[in-house]
């Protein structure tokens, strides 16, 4: 398969569409701050262990969504292509700043171990209200990865390979978390994001090299203008 690069692109983008979801499904039903303590320096000291994992989770989630979305961005070669090249790089961008915010769980974790509650919260947001912190990695980077998914699922939709209810599962999913505190709703919401790019993948691993290879031919009219 490595020796093959469209059987090998289709396996990788189907496969991380799957898996890159269930990591972070996985991460938010774990995650000791889901069912408790809404403050991390205080829910992560319930459970050092899982709080560690769901970090590690989060972080290898993100990173194989940024690659995920470039398989998605290759449906969008006949249709949508312009949308779907701009949805595509907003999203990848996204996933991979996103990822480096977690390094500040075990910040919170540690602190927590050593203060009050309160005292903790202050001082890791005194520590990562850093203007370098905000702009460099939270913002707006954060909001790429929640709002480029959904368009780029979109443009999927607009190229024809999905039909509506995808694109319409993965923004309840995304988007509907940014009104609700995290808690047990992101868990539920997630999941209708999980089942969304889930299906897409599975819909890629079956659909077979030939048709896969299609998308890097040019479309038939595009060859007749030439």
């Amino acid at each position: 398969m490595l020796t093959d690069p469209v059987t090998f692109r289709r396996t990788a983008a189907g496969l991380l569409l799957i898996v890159a979801p269930l990591l972070q499904a996985i991460a938010v039903f774990i995650d000791p701050g889901t069912w408790g303590d809404e403050r991390e320096a205080v829910s992560f000291g319930d459970n050092p262990v899982l709080a560690q994992l769901q970090s590690v989770l989060y972080h290898w989630s993100w990173i194989f969504m940024a690659l995920a979305a470039l398989g998605l961005v290759h449906l969008t070669r006949h249709r949508a292509t312009v949308f779907g090249h701009i949805a595509g790089a907003v999203t990848v961008v996204g996933y991979i700043s996103a990822s480096a915010l977690l390094m500040g769980d075990p910040i919170e974790w540690w602190l927590g171990q050593r203060y009050a509650p309160e005292e903790a919260q202050r001082i890791t947001e005194e520590m990562l209200g850093l203007p370098g912190v905000i702009w460099g990695f939270q913002m707006p980077w954060m909001f790429f990865a929640i709002l480029g998914l959904p368009l780029l699922v979109v443009a999927v939709w607009r190229a024809g390979f999905v039909s509506w209810w995808v694109p319409a599962l993965v923004a309840a999913g995304c988007l509907l978390t940014l009104p609700f505190p995290y808690g047990p709703i992101t868990a539920i919401l997630w999941v209708m994001a999980v089942v969304g790019l889930g299906w897409t993948g599975l819909k890629i691993l079956r659909m077979g090299d030939e048709a896969w290879a299609a998308y890097y031919a040019a479309p038939a009219t595009a060859r007749v203008n030439a």
